[in-house]
């Protein structure tokens, strides 16, 4: 009998740092740091969710048979980092002492970080952070051949990616001549500790074209995002979110700050940005040809932040769809793959869709930085291990899991009054508990892996009740008012309430809602009559389905309220303790962890709202 193959892979040090743990190319485990620091996005060595995933799975570090990290340091350093600073020089100078601090205390020492940290031995092996990307996307699409798109900040020169993924090796006349600003990629070679196969794969991906740093449709959209006064890295869905309240007046003034090729290949103007020279993405430049000085912080939105925004976002999907256009041409192929934290912008996703260019598209729900721990972890799997093609990822829920006693020792231990009940007693009571203006923390199984809560670490309510989009924001949230919401659909159902006519069920499609079905459910219909839709199945995840279900048969509706189960500023809970937290902290109704319900009008007071400064912060109009 074969031994089985052990694969993690990792992302850290910069942003979102994550684990994953694969076993003969299928997932075990799967999971963000921040989610056990409680740091949001924290960038540190994934120490506490790889001890999870052991943990959790009974393995140890003797059982791994290979390691990835997903990019590539040395690249990242010595040739674009040293590189870009002193074509900027002096004025990289600020630049060139944070990178130096940085990378020679931790960036440039990854293998021995590895190595010191896990107390492991065997091999590590690098690939670059774009073909991670890829990877992470069609290695689990379940595709037999796929033109891939992968568009972020950067990597280690590559910003964005055309490719093909296939069964079997590419031939050379994949690569095609040059065309606008597209770039061939760098050389292949893989540095340091490992060297991966050269057999032919069962699965493979192959990058045909490039764009380089500084010109980055992410850190475009990532300097509007600072100039809007929201946190880089971070809160890009925010303007995304702005966008529809806005109009694209200054269209105009975007196509100044990106020279959009009709490939999709593009080149900023770097008069208007200062991230690659300095610690803050825009200066003065950016400020004179837009008309007005950045926005400070939690100051007031107004009417020219919402246009901004639009305008933003409109170029993204011009950009987007250029590209995509383009990936066709040169790899093509009835299925995209999208990978990058841009194509996180469910919007952006949304009109390709519609542009019917591709009969398929598929969305990895960990698609930023999280998403290249499995990446890289797939790539050793069919580069390395010549392993087995795997069937299409259709849910995230790879994180950790609470037993119904780990539950009840946490209840106990606080001393708060609950209620157990059956499994059909508590679909039937929270289906009822549901309808009106109740909003109830919903932890359940195994969290979900990326920046999505899916239905087990949510917070839910009814959405046929329009006063429930502002009480969530404001008094369970504590987040801003044009924040929209998104619906959790059943799957059957999904073609009732929205212009779509498949399933989505990592919440990374934008549709409209039909117009006959807007006033039905207007917690979740956008200001533009759209809605950011997450679809479930019941082989998906059993319990929010028969939940939803249950809601449907009381009301006639299958469609509910589902955010992320956290306040402002906090990574999404993991354990009942961080969900307790949360319940006890914020004005929710209801709690249900595992079979165990809460009410927040039994808790004592001396129990509830002690962040009451927090809460009167955000608490407006």
């Amino acid at each position: 009998m074969n031994k089985p193959v052990y694969i993690l892979g990792l992302s850290c040090y910069y942003h979102d740092s994550a684990c994953v743990l694969i076993k003969d190319g299928e997932i075990l485990f799967a999971a963000q740091e921040e989610r056990y620091t409680r740091k949001k996005q924290d960038e540190s060595f994934p120490n506490k969710a790889i001890q999870a995933a052991f943990d959790s799975t009974g393995i140890t570090i003797e059982d791994i048979s290979a390691i990835g990290f997903y990019e590539k340091p040395f690249i990242k350093f010595f040739d674009r980092i040293l590189r870009t600073t002193f074509k900027v020089w002096p004025r990289g100078l600020m630049q060139y002492q944070y990178s130096m601090q940085d990378w020679m205390t931790k960036k440039l020492w990854i293998p021995q970080s590895i190595r010191k940290e896990l107390n492991y031995k065997g091999d590590i092996f690098f690939i670059p952070h774009h073909e991670s990307h890829a990877y992470s996307s069609f290695g689990v699409s379940g595709f037999d051949n796929a033109t891939i798109v992968t568009v972020d900040g950067v990597g280690e020169w590559a910003t964005a990616t055309i490719g093909r993924g296939c069964s079997e090796v590419p031939s050379a006349k994949c690569q095609v001549p040059n065309s606008g600003t597209w770039n061939l990629p760098l050389g292949p070679e893989l540095e340091t500790e490992g060297e991966l196969g050269t057999s032919k794969p069962v699965q493979t991906v192959k990058i045909l074209k490039e764009i380089h740093y500084p010109h980055s449709l992410g850190l475009l959209y990532s300097a509007i995002t600072y100039y809007l006064g929201f946190k880089v890295n971070s809160a890009e869905y925010k303007v995304m979110g702005l966008a529809p309240y806005g109009k694209p007046k200054y269209l105009e003034k975007m196509r100044e700050l990106i020279d959009v090729k009709e490939d999709g290949s593009f080149a900023l103007d770097m008069k208007y940005f200062t991230f690659e020279h300095g610690l803050r993405m825009t200066g003065r430049s950016i400020e004179k040809l837009l008309g007005q000085p950045r926005r400070k912080p939690e100051s007031d939105l107004g009417q020219f932040h919402k246009d901004i925004a639009r305008s933003l976002q409109d170029m993204t999907e011009e950009v987007m769809i250029k590209i995509v256009t383009h990936a066709k041409k040169i790899a093509p192929s009835k299925n995209l793959c999208l990978a990058g934290g841009v194509s996180l912008n469910c919007v952006a996703n949304g009109k390709i869709l519609r542009s019917g260019l591709f009969e398929n598209i598929y969305v990895q729900p960990a698609s930023g930085d999280a998403g290249g721990a499995l990446g890289v972890a797939l790539a050793i799997w069919y580069k390395q291990f010549n392993g087995k093609k795997l069937y299409q990822m259709n849910h995230s829920y790879f994180g950790d899991e609470f037993s119904d006693d780990e539950i009840e020792k946490c209840l106990k231990k606080e001393d708060v009054p609950f209620l157990k009940l059956s499994y059909e007693g508590l679909i039937d009571r929270i289906s009822t508990l549901m309808e009106g203006d109740n909003v109830i923390g919903w932890f359940q199984g195994r969290m979900e892996y990326g920046p999505r809560a899916l239905g087990n670490r949510s917070i839910i309510a009814d959405a046929r009740n329009k006063e429930n989009w502002q009480k969530v924001n404001l008094k369970i949230k504590f987040r801003e008012s044009f924040r929209p919401f998104a619906p959790t659909v059943l799957e059957e159902r999904i073609g009732d309430y929205f212009d779509l006519d498949r399933p989505t069920p990592f919440m990374l499609l934008v549709a409209d809602v039909h117009p006959d079905k807007r006033d039905e459910i207007p917690a979740v219909t956008h200001v533009d009559g759209s809605a950011r839709i997450q679809s479930i199945n019941r082989e998906q995840n059993q319990k929010y389905y028969d939940l939803i279900k249950a809601f449907e048969q009381k009301t006639g509706c299958g469609v509910i309220i589902n955010t992320s189960f956290n306040v402002r500023g906090e990574p999404i809970v993991r354990s009942p303790e961080d969900a307790l937290n949360c319940f006890l902290n914020t004005h929710m109704d209801y709690l249900v962890l595992g079979n165990y319900l809460l009410t927040k009008r039994d808790i004592p007071e001396e129990k509830v709202l002690k962040q009451k400064d927090y809460l009167e912060k955000f608490e407006l109009d």
